[in-house]
């Protein structure tokens, strides 16, 4: 008996590593799946770095309506163009011929300042300035915003000094600033727009990548079946936790390099921010990757040819950025897609990934998601064990019903 036990086990463990080979194999063979599992995680992040890499915008044109046409708006928009976010490309006489500029996009935004600009400061009375902003770029906006308030509050900081009638520099001091403040970019001191998309999107491209390879594997395995079962008739292949592992095994070995190279160095050539602690990050992939590639062998049941993933799954990575709360705070997503979002591993794992390598967090002070990614890791490594002992059972079906049909045609 105990005999017969090691022999079904060694059988297994055989049988683990002759499924584990062959993946490799077909991996290597198919160029759609290399395309997906090698050149797109080597390619994409240095896109994406490459089109960031400056960071944040600078010199947005603006064109300017100035009705006051006095030394006040003369020296506002001279400090206004002396910013490095901001270039005062022309001078139109009303908002009509403003517009227009910007309609034709010469420009991204519109200074206006009223006639009684100059008057009003003169009276001792509150004056405005209005600004005109293309919305469809949030970067020019904040731009052109924080410019003009920069200059705004300087400005407001003289008139109050030269009004105040003091008599030594602290008074002036006191009087331009009752209140002292210091502005502290935390986690991102360049307020780059790199430093805040890219490592969400890297750690994305890690489960969407295995999404579409394993989908296109499984798409690949039904058409070359006669019967379109993703478990072919093998010997090998005649025990469920065999082909899990063996599948699983090949695709956790190559993502481990990828992943290397993907969070580790393409942030060090683009220098973004890396702050956390290698264990950390380290302890962290390994359910973040365990719960990516299960999930990718569940939802692979639902491919039955090669261009189906395609269909399915490269649509999916813009909501999931969303829904995941890096690029829309997660406060004002609806509870409904907010719970929807726990079903994805890119969820916690872009939340716990940025904290940590962005923010300096530890293992403790991302628990929540840390042990989400565990349970999503158990949870979707049953139901891949269940899909495919589903498929298993499918496969002997069509097996039998083969060999009955022809051995009817024998007789």
């Amino acid at each position: 008996m105990n005999n017969t036990f090691f022999q079904k086990i060694k059988e297994g463990i055989n049988d683990l590593f002759y499924i584990w080979l062959q993946e490799f194999r077909n991996t290597f063979r198919d160029q759609g799946v290399l395309i997906f599992f090698i050149i797109v995680p080597l390619a994409y992040p240095l896109l994406y770095g490459f089109i960031y890499t400056n960071e944040v915008v600078r010199e947005v044109p603006v064109v300017v309506v100035d009705l006051s046409n006095s030394s006040l708006s003369r020296e506002y928009l001279r400090k206004v163009d002396a910013t490095p976010d901001v270039e005062i490309v022309a001078s139109c006489s009303n908002l009509e011929e403003a517009k227009q500029l910007m309609k034709d996009r010469q420009a991204y935004g519109v200074i206006y300042i009223p006639a009684e600009f100059s008057k009003d400061i003169a009276r001792g009375t509150q004056t405005h300035i209005n600004l005109y902003c293309d919305m469809s770029g949030l970067l020019y906006y904040k731009a052109i915003l924080l410019s003009n308030t920069a200059v705004s509050l300087d400005m407001n900081r003289d008139i109050k000094i030269e009004r105040a009638g003091n008599t030594t520099d602290r008074q002036d001091e006191i009087t331009g600033y009752p209140i002292e403040y210091e502005d502290v970019a935390l986690f991102n001191p360049t307020n780059g727009f790199a430093a805040f998309l890219i490592p969400a999107v890297l750690i994305l491209l890690l489960q969407q990548t295995l999404l579409l390879g394993i989908g296109l594997s499984a798409g690949t395995a039904r058409e070359n079946n006669r019967f379109k079962d993703l478990v072919p008739i093998n010997k090998h292949y005649n025990g469920t936790l065999r082909i899990v592992f063996g599948k699983g095994l090949c695709y956790y070995m190559i993502y481990s390099v990828i992943s290397t190279y993907v969070l580790c160095i393409v942030p060090h050539l683009f220098k973004l921010n890396q702050i956390g602690l290698p264990k950390d990050l380290i302890l962290f992939l390994l359910p973040y990757l365990a719960a990516c590639i299960f999930f990718a062998m569940t939802v692979s049941i639902a491919i039955r040819n090669r261009e189906t993933c395609m269909l399915i799954f490269v649509f999916t990575s813009v909501p999931l950025l969303f829904i995941s709360g890096i690029s829309w705070p997660g406060a004002a997503i609806p509870d409904f897609w907010k719970y929807f979002s726990y079903l994805f591993p890119s969820t916690f794992g872009i939340n716990g990934f940025v904290r940590i390598n962005n923010m300096g967090a530890t293992l403790s002070e991302i628990s929540f998601e840390y042990k989400a990614l565990w349970l999503q890791a158990g949870v979707y490594f049953i139901s891949t064990c269940l899909v495919y002992r589903w498929q298993i059972i499918m496969s002997r079906r069509h097996a039998i019903a083969r060999y009955n049909e022809l051995k009817k045609r024998k007789v």
